[in-house]
């Protein structure tokens, strides 16, 4: 793989794939190109080519100015020593979903022989973050390999692994950085699925008349959703059962509810629902929400709920495989069907690594900005929105602003409750409107007389003013 890169003026930075099979290892130059986890960055314009799969002689690694020179040994490879692993999970902002995450890690660690150093770091949402994690690990390691805890590559796995393992290599150039493909789909974890649901509904005479719903997290990358449903089907194959259905907790359908509607026509006499995921959280309390409305309104289908995957030993058997693959370089992203690469229907506007670094790096940005924060002021109780737009204000809502800021301070409120000037709120003609929130609670043709009472009847003591509550709310 050359540099694409002429001299002169520096050409837009540019990502795209490279082949049918992912490559390990990068390296970031000057004026150089790199090429890593299936993509190819590189400086000048994206190369129209890069969707189809490259020939074997172009399935090159740009390789440091350092060993290009004359008589270079270019087949040497690295010393290194023990390595460490670093099992990566997605992250949540439940700390009892990452205290689990965490028990797990520490159960694989305590069954590994070898000695090597286990650490854990979070895509998203908890810290340690994935180069945090991989730069504590490369100070005293010669390699590092990332082992995904991740049931399925998404997104995550194939934008956000390679990036962070790109910024890896450049601040740590004498250390080998390799990761390991999640645990995909396994015979191992479609009989772990089946047993799932056999320990709530036991497989007897009846299993004719059961009908089995596995329900995923779902994901915006059809590749993932498509490994999904052929889990669901391996689960349920040769099973004897009345039919087998997949479905997502979110993000692309059939939800769950939209599935126990279409498997009760066929009026099984129970449905067993498996939740395929890692741990129990928040989403297995939405599940337990959906089936049990479900009985309320099929009170002649009985429908119960398995418990998730968890630590069962054949999963940590499969995260040792999957770390030995990373080591020996055996695990290559399932390019072939990622949506950033071929142009799979629906999704052909996402073709093009640009796109994928893109949306990694978006993504990045606004999971991080939606975790919780320390604030620089604590979180207000009350928030007061008055219309600042043409109609309103010429109806009196610039000193009704004044006296609602003024009404605030004189009360003592001025740390619990914000008021605010908003553009137009789509009530013109009736304004001024103004709208308290959290409560939801629109006001319209307000003015200064009707201050004192929205500040002390409505914030301090929680009393609507009834003579002024929008139509919205009636």
């Amino acid at each position: 793989m050359g540099s694409r890169c002429n001299a002169g003026a520096v050409p837009p930075l540019y990502v795209s794939c490279t082949g049918s099979r992912a490559t390990r290892l990068a390296w970031t130059g000057e004026g150089e190109s790199v090429c890593l986890a299936g993509f190819r960055l590189g400086i000048g314009e994206a190369n129209p080519q890069a969707r189809k799969p490259a020939r074997a002689a172009e399935r090159k690694v740009s390789m440091p100015s350092a060993l290009l020179r004359p008589g270079a040994d270019l087949t040497r490879k690295p010393q290194v020593g023990s390595p460490a692993f670093l099992v990566l999970g997605h992250g949540s902002r439940e700390p009892s979903a990452n205290d689990q995450f965490e028990e797990c890690v520490e159960v694989w660690r305590a069954r590994r022989q070898d000695g090597a150093r286990v650490a854990h770091a979070y895509v998203e949402l908890a810290s340690p973050s994935l180069d945090e994690g991989l730069a504590d690990l490369a100070k005293d390691a010669g390699e590092v390999v990332v082992v995904p805890l991740f049931l399925f590559a998404a997104c995550h796995i194939k934008n956000d692994v390679p990036l962070a393992l790109t910024r890896a290599r450049r601040k740590f150039p004498h250390v080998r950085f390799a990761a390991g493909s999640p645990l995909g789909v396994h015979p191992d974890l479609a009989q772990l699925a089946f047993e799932r649901a056999a320990s709530v509904a036991p497989m007897g005479a009846d299993v004719s008349r059961t009908a089995l719903v596995v329900v995923g997290r779902g994901s915006s990358d059809p590749d993932a959703n498509g490994d999904f449903c052929k889990l669901v089907r391996l689960a349920a194959e040769g099973r004897g059962l009345m039919l087998a259905e997949a479905s997502f907790t979110g993000i692309t359908r059939p939800r769950l509810t939209e599935t126990l509607e279409h498997v009760a026509r066929a009026q099984p006499d129970r449905i067993v629902v498996v939740p395929y995921l890692l741990f129990p959280g928040r989403l297995l309390d939405k599940l337990r929400d959906e089936i049990a409305q479900f009985a309320h309104r099929y009170p002649w289908t009985r429908a119960v709920l398995a418990r998730p995957l968890g630590a069962d030993d054949r999963l940590l058997a499969l995260l040792d495989e999957r770390a030995q693959q990373a080591q020996s370089g055996q695990a290559p992203l399932p390019c072939d069907t990622c949506l950033y690469r071929t142009e799979l229907p629906g999704f052909a506007e996402h073709v093009g690594g640009l796109r994928a670094m893109l949306w990694s790096v978006r993504h990045s940005l606004t999971h991080t900005q939606a975790v919780p924060h320390v604030h620089s002021h604590r979180p207000v109780k009350k928030h007061i929105l008055v219309c600042g737009n043409g109609d309103c204000v010429q109806r009196g809502a610039v000193p009704l602003l004044d006296g609602l800021r003024r009404a605030v301070r004189r009360a003592g409120l001025q740390r619990d409750v914000r008021v605010t000037k908003t553009s137009c709120m789509g009530r013109c003609g009736e304004g001024p409107a103004v709208v308290i929130y959290p409560d939801g609670v629109w006001y319209r043709q307000v003015q200064v007389d009707d201050v004192e009472d929205i500040v002390e009847g409505h914030i301090h003591c929680d009393r609507l003013v009834a003579r002024i509550v929008d139509s919205v709310m009636q």
